[in-house]
């Protein structure tokens, strides 16, 4: 996820700028008067619609706002374009002097909070974190979820657990048998229960097609799409076709953790746009790294011809769900693309870091 800056001051693009000497993944913008004049090291670009458009251009993109600014501001641009807090996007605030971060939206699930502890680290100012549990030390559900890539099948229940432990309650979760991960750390807070649950649990971990009176219920994201395809193939097409072999495998939207590809494809626009679209990561790799991705594919000279592997689709899949991910969904080919669908062993980690 890239950072879109935006300042409106000349000291708040020389902030942009020290930030960009430090991180790759800024692009800077500014509607300062004189910006279209400054003289900078940096690749600023003027941004001549009006805040609440460019807002909404780079929330269309998936990257994280930062505003170097009034929060005022980044609060009028951003109000008319929030819609989910489990698809928002990370807004940020900085004054211009770079003393205070703020992250004001999606600070869990949109990783709001965190770019705002790295991006004050860099600047040496001080992140000012208004999360209930981030202040308090409780566990955070909704940040558990994120770091474990769950889908939460029911977000009002994210306030009523995270009420619980604010009160200074254990949070009682119940894990579908054979997904915790032994060797990590426990979260002060949390109590195990043995699964399937004999009583009421605040929240329930399972891939199972389950009912359960939980407060909150999360599914694990287990399946990443594989897909290759010719070069300039259009969004529609993409989407008509992942459709198809969802449906085919009998599985949601909502249980995709990945696209993924050869890297000669990491710059294709309508395998990028639809990832921005459903807020699903677009992964690629080397023809080297799906070489060694070991296991039976159906082979293609022609694909081995142009991209230095024999196969995009299954290779591609797989390589995103190892360590131990199997193919459920071999190749399928419409005009001009290719998908598969592999499936990853999931499982449960408490750390808190």
């Amino acid at each position: 996820m890239n950072i879109s800056v935006i300042s409106f001051t000349q000291n708040g693009i020389r902030l942009s700028e020290k930030l960009a000497d430090i991180r790759k993944d800024v692009i800077l913008y500014t509607k300062c008067s004189a910006g279209e004049k400054y003289e900078t090291a940096h690749s600023v670009t003027y941004a001549r619609q009006s805040v609440k458009e460019w807002a909404q251009e780079e929330m269309k993109k998936g990257n994280a706002l930062l505003f170097i600014g009034a929060c005022g501001i980044a609060v009028r641009a951003i109000a008319p374009y929030i819609s989910d807090k489990l698809y928002d996007s990370p807004v940020i605030v900085a004054d211009e002097t770079g003393k205070y971060v703020i992250p004001i939206l999606s600070g869990h699930i949109g990783g709001a909070n965190r770019i705002a502890v790295e991006l004050a680290d860099v600047l040496g100012a001080q992140p000012v974190i208004t999360t209930a549990t981030d202040i308090n030390h409780r566990f955070a559900v909704d940040l558990f979820a994120k770091k474990n890539n769950f889908m939460i099948s029911n977000k009002d229940g994210i306030a009523k657990v995270s009420a619980k432990a604010l009160t200074g309650q254990d949070i009682t979760i119940s894990v579908e048998t054979g997904h915790i991960d032994e060797n990590c750390r426990r979260h002060a807070g949390v109590n195990i229960i043995p699964y399937p649950p004999d009583r009421y649990v605040d929240v329930i971990v399972t891939g199972e097609d389950t009912k359960s009176d939980a407060a909150l219920l999360l599914r694990p994201k287990e399946y990443a799409v594989g897909i290759g395809c010719k070069k300039g193939k259009e969004t529609e097409k993409i989407e008509e076709f992942i459709k198809r072999c969802e449906d085919e495998a009998g599985i949601l939207e909502e249980q995709l953790f990945a696209l993924a590809s050869v890297d000669l494809k990491k710059d294709e626009q309508g395998l990028l746009t639809w990832s921005r679209k459903h807020n699903i990561p677009f992964l690629t790799y080397t023809a080297q790294q799906l070489r060694s991705v070991e296991g039976e594919f159906e082979p293609s000279p022609f694909v081995l011809e142009k991209t230095g592997v024999d196969n995009v689709c299954e290779r591609a899949a797989m390589k995103a769900c190892e360590p131990f991910g199997r193919l459920i969904y071999g190749k399928h080919a419409q005009d001009g693309m290719t998908i598969a669908i592999a499936k990853r062993k999931w499982s449960v980690t408490f750390d808190e870091e």
